[in-house]
């Protein structure tokens, strides 16, 4: 199996029965070889820097009925907030101190934040902050919607596909959803010129590795410039709550496959991870990840932004803890690092 790590290292495309099988017989010790040639690509094109962004979740009301997200709209038992202008400026203040160059606002696919109450938050931000780049990860939007963000300063924006495969994508959303619409979105954001980003659960429920292997081609083909892979967690008020979590060494492993597939790509060690393993991130950076999301969310919020079980609100979690998560970057050799980091 290890020629196969070594076609990826030699920037070869793999077919899908190669994916396919490199991920069923996976073993410690083909694991252990992707980890070291993807750590050899990311210091290759990013040293040992590890950027940090300021992830500000500014809502928790979503439209959508997600099966697997503690945020659908089916769920009554979750205490619902929204950020408003100033308090999103609040944050990106406090973030801009701390020596934050990026901002990160996500949300659930929230109806109150038209257009125009987005493009008055995006325009305030860039003003105030001419030099920081501006994410958005709002969910399904038109590319007219996109355009006018484009238009109005932000550089990057997150999409993740969740998965590639239709039928797989149906088991886990309601019949209004689909993932046709969804990659649709993917490539106008990708035409309008954002730094676009995309990205998978790991161990969602009715996965199977072939779902994962056809990730990996989208992947392929698509070229995003951001990748986002985390394991699937449940949540305890959704219909997926007896679901067992991912597996976090899988997770590991499919970073590593990425960062070889595309050598430049801004790879997030996620929340998700660091909510399943306490040194979740410490191992995704040995894996190929260089991006680190601290959160600016005001205090009182973090906990009802729960997409899952759990999730890790506090220490290394909140911008207080950055210095924290410095030294834990350093410990294994890695420099946290507040630039911009365009790809």
């Amino acid at each position: 199996m290890k020629i196969l790590i070594n076609k990826l290292f030699q920037k070869s495309i793999l077919q899908k029965e190669e994916w396919f099988f490199l991920l069923k017989n996976r073993n410690k010790e083909t694991i252990d070889y992707a980890f070291e040639k993807a750590r050899e690509i990311s210091l290759q094109y990013f040293e040992n820097k590890v950027f940090a962004r300021g992830l500000i979740e500014f809502t928790n009301y979503c439209k959508n009925n997600c099966f697997y997200c503690g945020i659908r709209a089916g769920n009554k038992k979750t205490i619902r907030y929204r950020l408003f202008k100033k308090d999103i400026l609040e944050c990106c203040r406090i973030g801009n101190e701390l020596g934050f160059r990026t901002f990160v606002l996500q949300g659930g696919e929230d109806p109150y934040f038209t257009d125009e109450k987005m493009l008055e938050i995006i325009y305030e931000i860039k003003n105030k902050y001419p030099d920081n780049a501006l994410t958005l990860s709002v969910g399904e939007r038109s590319y007219e919607s996109y355009l006018a963000f484009k238009k109005a300063g932000v550089d990057r924006y997150l999409l993740r596909h969740e998965t590639s495969n239709g039928d797989h994508y149906g088991k886990l959303h309601p019949n209004n959803l689909s993932n046709i619409p969804r990659k649709q979105c993917l490539i106008n954001l990708k035409n309008i010129g954002f730094q676009t980003g995309t990205g998978f659960m790991v161990g969602s429920p009715y996965q199977t590795i072939e779902n994962l292997a056809e990730d990996l081609i989208f992947i392929t083909d698509f070229k995003p410039q951001m990748l986002g892979i985390g394991p699937f967690i449940p949540h305890k008020d959704t219909p997926f709550s007896g679901s067992p979590a991912g597996n976090v060494e899988l997770t590991l492993f499919l970073l590593a496959l990425s960062r070889l597939l595309l050598p430049k790509v801004l790879l997030p060690a996620t929340t998700a991870l660091g909510t399943l393993d306490p040194k979740g991130r410490e191992k995704a950076v040995l894996a190929g990840a260089n991006v680190i999301m601290p959160n600016l969310s005001p205090p009182h919020v973090r906990k009802q932004y729960n997409l899952y079980n759990n999730k890790i609100a506090t220490g290394l979690e909140t911008a207080e803890g950055v210095a924290n998560l410095a030294e834990s970057m350093a410990a294994i050799g890695y420099k946290l690092v507040h630039e911009r980091g365009d790809y």
